[in-house]
């Protein structure tokens, strides 16, 4: 499964930055929307989507996790996914 990040925000909010995130799952085409917020201070628009990132990383690693058994079919007989 690949994950495509895409940027939907990026806004200032006093002193911090807002940044938002459009996560689509290549392999299903499914979407999670995802804002963090980050202090700005002196950092690049780089150093702040990879902070920011990395504060979403857990909850996008949950999702993708809670999608795991979608779309299998149960077998109730050999108690089997597939």
């Amino acid at each position: 499964m690949a994950l495509t990040y895409k940027i939907k925000d990026f806004t200032t909010v006093g002193s911090d930055i807002l940044v938002g995130f459009q996560v689509t799952d290549d392999s299903d085409g499914q979407n999670l929307f995802i804002d963090k917020t980050v202090a700005k201070g002196s950092k690049t628009d780089n150093a702040i989507i990879e902070e920011a990132q990395a504060a979403a990383q857990a909850e996008i690693d949950e999702w993708v996790a809670s999608k795991a058994n979608v779309g299998k079919t149960w077998d109730p007989t050999s108690k089997t996914l597939s």
